[in-house]
């Protein structure tokens, strides 16, 4: 493609950064969009997204979770020239029941414009800058309803490479890739090896009733368990060759990034 703006939205988020960060080093023109980033974005703010998409032709598209993707939004986006979009979009999000991303999926591919949908494994970064890291500090544990189903969980550097690829490469249209990381572990083999690489103890606690203790008996904590259930019954999660295959180099051990985090002091009191 020739040279145009792309549009990332969710530009200060885990993966959103990353994105904004590796096109610009790339020479790439950017629009980084978010509540409060350079370019206010705000999905319940309609007022915001006729500057945001003024002038894009790519759009890198995640919403925060629990806020869907406005089919308003798209409709606009493509009005106004948008003619590739990259959607984050999760694994497993059908037997899950993830309608929020189901309908995200569904409307990218509706879009008129060029799709691609990344559906990346947990993101290593949970741990150091996402929704495990509060508790991991507070009391030293980390409380998934999975037992020891193995998750092949991706860095989320690897999931920007790709995205950044897929906005900027052709080849990527209409195509669904899988992110993962080398190899599947256990929570617990994970969580054991942060405690190494952090030098301080981290427990795991896999089984129903340490969710609702952690979390408390509430209607939303039943359906998450039941989400967590299908996700137990899928079995070990395989690993993929998407990262390799997109930016032709291997994902990040998860042992690598646990590493470097914890010498950033990603868990240090």
């Amino acid at each position: 493609m020739a040279q145009h703006v792309i549009l990332v939205l969710g530009a200060t988020g885990s993966t959103g950064r990353r994105v904004t960060g590796l096109l610009r080093a790339s020479g790439h023109a950017v629009r980084a969009a978010s509540r409060s980033g350079e370019t206010t974005f705000d999905w319940s703010e309609p007022s915001t997204w006729e500057p945001t998409v003024a002038g894009a032709s790519a759009v890198y598209l995640m919403a925060p979770d629990g806020i869907p993707v406005d089919p308003r939004f798209m409709s606009l986006a493509v009005e106004r020239g948008v003619r590739r979009i990259v959607l984050l979009s999760s694994t497993a999000i059908e037997p899950m029941g993830d309608e929020r991303l189901m309908s995200a999926e569904r409307t990218v591919r509706d879009s008129g414009a060029e799709w691609t949908i990344l559906r990346p494994s947990w993101f290593n970064q949970n741990f150091d800058e996402g929704f495990f890291q509060p508790a991991i500090m507070a009391s030293g544990e980390v409380v998934v309803p999975l037992g020891d189903v193995r998750q092949a969980f991706v860095d989320a550097g690897d999931i920007a490479a790709v995205a950044a690829a897929a906005l900027t490469k052709d080849g990527h249209a209409g195509r669904t890739y899988e992110l993962t990381g080398p190899r599947s572990l256990t929570f617990g083999e994970a969580v054991e090896i942060i405690a190494r690489a952090a030098g301080r103890e981290i427990h795991y606690r896999g089984k129903d009733e340490d969710y609702l203790t952690a979390t408390g008996f509430s209607e939303q904590a039943m359906a998450e368990l039941k989400a967590f259930a299908a996700l137990r019954d899928l079995g070990d999660q395989p690993v993929s060759e998407a990262v390799r295959q997109v930016t032709g180099r291997p994902p990040k051990p998860f042992e690598t990034y646990a590493t470097e985090a914890a010498a950033q002091g990603a868990w240090h009191p």
